[in-house]
């Protein structure tokens, strides 16, 4: 796999880039463009089967990057990674927070509130309304996507810090300026990773490392495709209703985020940039559906 703005890019050879959720559709593309810009590449996520899918097209092409499977939510674990890292390749210079997800147990599939809530459902594995909901599920969804980027911030950018700057990318979502239906515990993750960029990027300016954030429009991935689209490629009528809410008419591709991702990572072309949060979305945000 390789895209047509993935060439060697002299600022990042041989420089550490960190990537966490290095096996998801969107990752493994921002993983695979900064091995392709000359960075040694570590790709870090829970599942080893998805992180050699990544690594086989890195290698293929020519470019460095090594495994480390692990939980992000599990400090020691990170720790250890980040010393290996350290010890063999040097200091990490970017940190990709990727990692991420939902849970469907987590989701309501009612859209709001109704006496039927007043009752426990019949059936909740398929009709769920808020007190419905697994709340140990919720717990993990909240604690995936918030401690999923705090823990690797807190271990990958103390050898930002030491060795003299660095840049840090958060990945937050269209949940994190409105919050869809059903998501509940996904847009409060989402949100919550917005005031965590600001509030990371005053506290580290000191150290030069700036930490931004992309909020990534709807783009099928393999968490997306089961509620966006039917099996038959078509859109459900949750697609449906955010094709209609995007004036670009269409899904986002992952390719569409390497741009973005190179300026807020580059010193170059965007140092004096921190603690802001891009949406990259097709006009999602601006539309109000009238």
């Amino acid at each position: 796999m390789c895209y047509d703005n993935a060439m060697n890019d002299l600022f990042y050879t041989g420089k550490v880039a960190v990537v966490t959720g290095a096996g998801g559709t969107l990752c493994s593309a921002i993983a695979i463009d900064l091995a392709a810009k000359g960075a040694k590449v570590v790709l870090i996520g829970r599942t080893r089967e998805k992180l050699e899918k990544t690594a086989a097209a890195i290698r293929g092409a020519g470019d460095v990057c090594r495994l480390e499977p692990g939980d992000v939510t599990d400090e020691g674990a990170m720790q250890s990674i980040s010393d290996r890292v350290a010890d063999e390749w040097g200091p990490c210079r970017f940190l990709i927070n990727g990692a991420g997800g939902n849970n469907i147990a987590a989701m309501t599939t009612r859209l709001r509130y109704s006496d039927a809530d007043l009752l426990p459902s019949s059936d909740p594995a398929s009709d769920r309304g808020f007190w419905d909901v697994d709340m140990s599920a919720f717990k993990s969804v909240l604690e995936t996507n918030t401690l999923g980027t705090v823990i690797p911030s807190r271990v990958f950018v103390r050898q930002m810090a030491k060795a003299g700057g660095g840049a840090v990318l958060n990945f937050a979502s269209m949940n994190t300026y409105r919050p869809l239906t059903r998501v509940a515990p996904y847009a409060m993750s989402k949100a919550a990773i917005a005031n965590w960029t600001m509030f990371f990027a005053q506290y580290m300016a000191p150290a030069k490392v700036r930490v931004n954030a992309i909020a990534p429009g709807f783009m099928v991935n393999e968490r997306s495709r089961h509620y966006l689209m039917t099996p038959d490629g078509g859109f459900s009528a949750r697609g449906e209703q955010v094709i209609r809410h995007t004036p670009a008419g269409r899904f986002g591709e992952a390719r569409e985020l390497l741009g973005c991702v190179d300026w807020l990572l580059n010193d170059e072309k965007s140092g004096f940039v921190t603690g802001i949060t891009v949406p990259v979305d097709g006009g999602f945000l601006v539309s109000a559906g009238v």
